[in-house]
Order: structure tokens, then C-alpha cells, then sequence
């Protein structure tokens, strides 16, 4: 049985647990947390400048005037737009605004996007542990926005986190703890087919769908994305066909596969052949490998009611077998850091497994903030690159593994009153 904290000691766990005593003081330390986190964004070493979004905005002007997508290339490089022509279809409003709109409106959309995904993730956890719902979601808004993969894709101007909200959208329909959405569960498959169609990876998520027998979401997403396919075919059908029979192949556009960026099982293979090639056969494999394990976890996590963790493992699975895994689409991560989290503070108070739970949280938080592997964007040769330079592999694989899946909660409502662990 947990002892009470002595009594000098429990205004400091009140503190702990409630945060400041008075909403001044609440409203203040949001401020100054917020103020910190901002100027840190503002001014970090490893800041994008916007390069990602610059590939965008460039593209899409391109198109507008000379009708191609994919000759377009970012002056003195070889970087060039990568993905599906529905992706420039959507993102050719651009043309309407300058780049410092541009720029302004990427940050808007990624912050409502975070705050979405935060509200999904952790939305009932934050409920049920804290006394004042609002504190809590603005300190944890804070420590998402310190994550690298979070705060990479808002400084590249990427659009990760957006696809991880239209992948979200869907999980939140299918899932039987929302009883609230149960009549839109016809609309249920839309969001994943749109991020299908402006980016590959999603894709997966279809086969999340088919391994859970929603068959009539899986039809949803993929009637979705050949029709998004189908319209941009119309809109452009010359970069269709360029980018499904060239450059949809063509890796340079991208950027190297050894680079320490790429965290996915085919960066480990090209770091550890570089400057070779990495052998197509052994990533086939380890692909295969992978697939079985997140079918055999997926399907543990369906049958536990536990659609949160079948999608979260559905992510880690997606950075895992994709050939490209750039830091920054480590979003995908949040969901299952989000579940982590939550089986520590659902285990019992003071028990071995809730003290493992959420120190393993808080260790790979940590290390996810830290931009470890770029220790080694020089050098990844040797044991230490490659066990440090693919540091966010081995995090992902350890998910993939161990992610907790718990059953559901029973709640139908997001307004889960606080629990307090005497």
C-alpha cells in the first residue's frame, strides 16, 4: 500500500498533481512555458527555413505557368516534388497568396493540426488525471511542440501532421467508445483515402481497415483515393503520367537512402552498405517480417477493442517499411507515445508497472526532443552509428513490439471526470 507523502511534503504534491493553486497563476505559467517554447522553435540550430513548403509553393507556381509538375526543381538543387499529382492539386490555392501568407498559413494549419491530434490522443487521458482540463492540455500542447519529428514538420512546411489528422478523423468515427460519432460511421474511411491519395504511406491504414473486417471503411478509403487519383489524372494528365511511370521511381529527387534522416528499416540497410546499394531482397524480407508482426499485433489490438492502438501501430509499422522515413514523418509516433502514457497512469498507483510504464514515456519523449542521430549526419559507420545513428528505428521497432494494449475504456463520452489515485 502507497504511503502518504509526509506532511511537509504534500503541498509539493498537490502542486504536482493540480499544478498552480490559482488561475492567475495557471494562465501565467502557460504564458511563460508558451513564451519559452516559441523562442525556442524561433531560433533552434536544427530550424528548416521553410524548405519543404518553398518545394510547394515553387511547384505549384511552376504548374500554374508552364503546366508541369514534376521538371520543377528547388534553384541550385536536385530537389523536386515527390509526391501523387492530387498532392499539387491540393496545395495549388498557394498560388493565390504570397510566401510570407504562405508561410503564415502553414504554421496556422499545423498548430490547429497538432492540437487536433493531441485532443484525439490524449484528449480522455488529460480528463481523467487532471483537475483542470485546459492546464493540462497547454502544458502537454507545449512539451508536442518540443518533439523533433512536430517540430520539423512545422519548419519545413511539411504536411504530416495534417495527414495524421485526416488518418485520426477516421479512427475517431470507428471507434466504439465514441458512441457521439456512431452515425457518421458511414463517412468512415474518407480521411484515409484523401491522405492515400496526396501521399502514398497512408496507405496502410487500408490494410489496418481489411484486418479489422471494416470492409465497407476500406471500400470507403480506396474509392476515395482512386477518384482523388482520378481527378487529378483530369486536372493534369501529364504529370500523371509522368509521376507513375518516372518519377515515382526516380530516388534522387528525394535524397540520398544512407542519409541519417531516413529512419526506416531501408535507411539501416543503405547506412550500413553505404556507398552501395541496399539489397532489395533483405528489405523485401524485413518488410515481410514487419508486416507479420503488425498484423499479429493489430489484430490483438481489434480484438482488445482497442482501435487507438491498432492505428497507433499502424503508424509505427508505416515509418518502419517505407523506403523514405525522414525525421520529420515521425509523427506518427505521437498516437502510440499518447497510449504509452496512458497505460502507465491506468496501472495502479505505486506499482512496478506503472513506475516502468512511465519512465519508459518519459525516455523516449526525451530522446525524441533530442535530435540524437544527428550525432552522426557525418559519419553513421561503426557500432556506435549504427546503434546511435538509428536511434528512432530502434524506438519504433520497440513500439511495434511492446506498445501496452489495454482494453478500451468503457466511457461512450470524452468528458471522463478526473480520477484521482489516492
Amino acid at each position: 500500500m502507497t504511503q502518504p507523502p509526509p506532511t511537509t511534503l504534500r503541498p509539493l504534491a498537490e502542486l504536482a498533481r493540480r499544478g498552480p493553486t490559482t488561475t492567475r497563476g495557471r494562465v501565467l505559467t502557460v504564458a511563460g512555458l508558451a513564451t519559452v517554447v516559441g523562442v525556442f522553435l524561433a531560433t533552434v540550430p536544427l530550424h528548416r527555413d521553410w524548405f519543404d513548403l518553398g518545394v510547394y509553393y515553387g511547384t505549384v507556381d511552376h504548374w500554374s505557368r508552364t503546366g508541369r509538375i514534376y521538371d520543377y526543381l528547388v534553384p541550385g538543387t536536385h530537389y523536386g516534388f515527390t509526391y501523387p499529382p492530387f498532392a499539387a492539386v491540393a496545395m495549388l490555392p498557394m498560388t493565390l497568396v504570397d510566401w510570407p501568407s504562405a508561410v503564415a498559413i502553414s504554421v496556422l494549419l499545423n498548430a490547429g493540426a497538432a492540437a487536433a491530434i493531441l485532443h484525439w490522443s490524449a484528449g480522455t487521458t488529460l480528463r481523467r488525471h487532471s483537475t483542470h482540463w485546459w492546464f493540462a492540455f497547454a502544458v502537454a500542447g507545449c512539451l508536442l511542440a518540443l518533439l523533433e519529428p512536430v517540430r520539423d514538420t512545422i519548419s519545413f512546411g511539411q504536411v504530416n501532421l495534417l495527414l495524421l489528422v485526416l488518418v485520426l478523423a477516421d479512427a475517431r468515427l470507428l471507434s466504439t467508445s465514441h458512441a457521439r460519432f456512431t452515425r457518421y460511421t458511414r463517412y468512415a474511411g474518407i480521411g484515409i483515402g484523401l491522405a492515400a491519395a496526396i501521399k502514398l504511406t497512408p496507405a496502410i491504414f487500408i490494410g489496418y481497415l481489411l484486418l479489422t473486417r471494416r470492409t465497407r471503411a476500406a471500400v470507403t478509403a480506396t474509392v476515395t483515393a482512386v477518384a482523388a487519383t482520378l481527378f487529378a489524372l483530369w486536372a493534369a494528365p501529364d504529370a500523371s503520367r509522368i509521376y507513375w511511370t518516372e518519377a515515382m521511381w526516380n530516388t534522387d529527387r528525394i535524397g540520398s537512402l544512407a542519409y541519417v534522416s531516413n529512419q526506416s528499416w531501408q535507411g539501416v540497410l543503405a547506412r550500413i552498405t553505404e556507398p552501395a546499394d541496399p539489397s532489395r531482397a533483405v528489405w523485401a524480407i524485413g518488410v515481410i517480417v514487419l508486416l507479420c508482426v503488425w498484423a499479429w499485433r493489430a489484430r490483438g489490438a481489434a480484438a482488445a477493442g482497442n482501435d487507438a492502438a491498432g492505428f497507433a501501430l499502424t503508424g509505427i509499422t508505416a515509418c518502419l517499411i517505407s523506403p523514405v522515413t525522414w525525421v520529420h514523418h515521425l509523427v506518427w509516433l505521437v498516437p502510440a507515445l499518447a497510449i504509452l502514457v496512458d497505460a502507465g497512469l491506468r496501472s495502479a498507483a505505486g506499482s512496478p508497472a506503472r513506475r516502468r510504464l512511465l519512465r519508459w514515456s518519459v525516455t523516449l519523449y526525451v530522446v525524441l526532443c533530442s535530435s540524437v542521430v544527428w550525432l552522426w549526419s557525418k559519419d553513421s559507420s561503426g557500432i556506435d552509428g549504427f546503434v546511435g545513428g538509428n536511434t528512432y528505428v530502434w524506438i519504433s521497432l520497440g513500439l511495434l513490439l511492446t506498445l501496452p494494449v489495454l482494453p478500451s475504456p468503457a466511457s461512450a463520452a470524452d468528458d471522463v471526470p478526473p480520477v484521482h489515485s489516492p
